[in-house]
């Protein structure tokens, strides 16, 4: 799975939404060492989307909410998955709605290069569509930053 240069962070993060963390591990067991914390989210309005995730993060300890750079890190990555939630338009949470959206956070050092430092990687999957039961279809969305 990996390539010698980096440990697949984001497909730890997109296997764990897809599935559960016990599957995801059994899958990739190289990836062992990375932290994982797991959540569930019903809105498309951004700003619950954020709070879901760094709520999550900060209370399986994944994120230090003291420390600054951690939630900035995490903040960046929930909006580059939201993109991919949304196609590039995050203004969708007024005029759509998803439903059973599930994310994971992945917290790690992907490279083998210590000097890289920690990483954080977003992952959401779920439903979205217009306002009409049974009309949605599924998205999924990944966003990766440096902490």
């Amino acid at each position: 799975m990996g390539n010698g240069q980096m440990n697949d962070i984001g497909r730890l993060a997109a296997l764990v939404v897809l599935t559960d963390e016990e599957t995801a591990r059994g899958i990739a067991p190289h990836l062992s060492e990375y932290e994982v914390v797991t959540g569930r989210v019903g809105s498309m309005e951004l700003k619950k989307v954020i709070a879901s995730v760094e709520t999550a993060a900060k209370r399986g300890s994944l994120i230090d909410g003291d420390v600054y750079r951690e939630t900035h890190a995490l903040y960046h990555a929930i909006i580059e998955a939201a993109e991919g939630v949304t196609r590039g338009k995050l203004s969708v949470g007024e005029i759509m709605r998803t439903v059973g959206l599930s994310f994971s956070v992945v917290r790690g050092r992907p490279y083998e290069d210590e000097r890289e430092g920690e990483w954080l990687a977003v992952c959401f999957y779920g439903t979205i569509g217009a306002p009409i039961k049974g009309k949605e279809h599924e998205t999924l969305g990944l966003g990766i930053n440096h902490i």
